[in-house]
């Protein structure tokens, strides 16, 4: 990590449990809360679990090959760092900025969410008001320190743990009998998962959702962007990765069992969230309210993360001499304010387009970021399948990796050639084909920014040095 020591230095403050509910933070969100009920319209019950046992898979295939980067490698910026070593400087660059642009728009789309949320209480308060009140106390918790953000994050991802663990037991016993349906109706047991068929609608949907899976599954790759601010990454990683993988498969799995066998088919969507439906079913009071303040914490959860994770990004790419070095100066606390900045007024923007230009600039944002969490992991599972080679070549052995991907060269293969599946998917799906349409040229907006830059600073150097003699 490259660092000037007069501008200061990440501070490695970060605990295994921190890392864990960062990413547990950064996953748990309103991807689950409510794209689960539109891919059970689109695919069936069975359907929507075997698109989530993918999801699944993939995630694990990409968090085992930044696990051997990161374990290796603990940088801040991480798989942008990595991109540019092991594939080429210009794929780091539009991957950090693909990445930058997804958790800037997260942040502007949260702030809009958030405010909407606070509507249900206080239904005569503007929603800009809280969209201010939260933006200070987002920016606030994040210039800080990296350990008070850190807090925030573990306590709003306590609070989304706890409620999914809390719907899976409530609605497995509803699921079984145990608890009587509030209608009177018969325990379904796995009625539902057959409903129609095991794939009322062919294999084409599963394809079609396989990114919506994916980008409900965002945010586990937060744990590589902390690595740079973790004490003992050697030791630390390695555990909060198997630890998330595992928590993830079981939440995820579990919730979406429990959705799928308690909600027929016809009556899943994105109107309501699926989660109010099965409080609603096994006649839990207070149950929108319930709903309403855990997705509130999901939303400002995500936003969180989502400073944190734009901010450091920016930093790295001035600390690789691709963005001005007034974005890498740290403060005492090693907090990078000025990237921070830069990134909240990002986040602003976001919101602003999101309500002046919500079917146009905003729609064609928002594509992107979804395009790009799949583009992220692309990159990283290309960059693992450079590194174990150059490690290999340049007379490394395996021993010396203090965390290995198993089953290399399969593990990062495969992952590479899901997530491909996953945008191909795109193209069939008239909803969703927005985001190839904005993601492709903004892939090719990136690559011809890094070469011009590129190519105007070598030439200023030149001027300099022909001054110079």
């Amino acid at each position: 990590m490259q660092e000037n020591p007069n501008q200061g230095a990440f501070r490695r403050t970060m605990k295994t449990r921190h890392l864990v509910m960062l990413s547990l933070g950064g996953v748990i969100g309103t991807g689950l809360f409510f794209n689960t009920g539109y891919i059970i319209s689109t695919t069936g019950a069975a359907g929507t679990l075997l698109a989530y046992l993918i999801g699944a898979l993939v995630v694990w295939l990409v968090m085992q090959c930044l696990g051997e980067l990161s374990v290796a490698m603990p940088e801040t910026g991480a798989f942008h760092v990595y991109a540019s070593r092991y594939l080429s400087p210009a794929t780091g660059y539009t991957v950090a900025w693909l990445y930058w642009l997804t958790w800037t728009v997260a942040l502007g789309s949260s702030l809009t969410a958030a405010g909407f949320c606070m509507q249900y209480w206080f239904p005569s308060v503007p929603v800009w008001i809280w969209c201010l009140i939260f933006c200070v106390a987002i920016f606030v918790m994040n210039v800080f320190s990296a350990r008070v953000f850190a807090e925030g994050e573990f306590w709003f991802s306590l609070i989304k743990v706890i409620t999914i663990l809390a719907f899976i037991i409530l609605g497995g016993a509803a699921m079984f009998g145990i608890i009587p349906l509030r209608d009177g109706t018969p325990a379904p047991f796995f009625s539902h998962l057959a409903e129609g068929g095991l794939l009322p609608h062919g294999v084409l949907p599963i394809m079609m959702t396989m990114v919506a899976v994916n980008f409900a599954f965002s945010g586990t790759e937060l744990i590589g962007i902390a690595a740079g601010e973790t004490a003992e990454p050697h030791k630390v990683l390695p555990i909060a990765i198997r630890t998330t993988i595992a928590r993830l498969i079981l939440f995820f799995i579990g919730t979406v069992l429990v959705l799928a066998a308690l909600i027929p088919m016809d009556q899943a969507g994105v109107v309501k969230s699926p989660f109010v439906l099965v409080f609603e079913k096994i006649g839990i009071p207070w149950a929108a309210d319930i709903i309403n303040f855990v997705i509130l914490t999901a939303i400002l959860s995500a936003a969180n993360s989502g400073l944190y994770a734009s901010g450091r990004m920016l930093w790295s790419l001035s600390n690789e001499r691709t963005l001005p070095r007034c974005f890498a100066r740290l403060t005492r606390r090693g907090i990078p304010l000025t990237a921070l900045s830069v990134s909240m007024l990002g986040g602003v923007l976001a919101l602003f387009t999101s309500v002046v230009a919500p079917d146009t600039v905003f729609v064609a944002l928002s594509a992107i970021s979804g395009f790009a969490v799949v583009a992220v992991w692309l990159a990283i599972c290309a960059s693992h399948y450079q590194f174990r080679r150059h490690h290999l070549r340049s007379g490394g052995t395996l021993a010396q990796l203090h965390y290995r991907a198993p089953w290399f060269p399969l593990t990062p293969v495969l992952g590479f050639v899901l997530c491909l599946v996953a945008c191909v998917g795109l193209a069939f799906d008239p909803e969703q084909r927005i985001a190839l349409w904005c993601g492709l040229p903004f892939v090719a907006l990136c690559y011809g920014a890094y070469y011009l830059t590129r190519k105007l600073s070598t030439r200023r150097q030149q001027e300099v040095t022909h001054a110079a003699e």
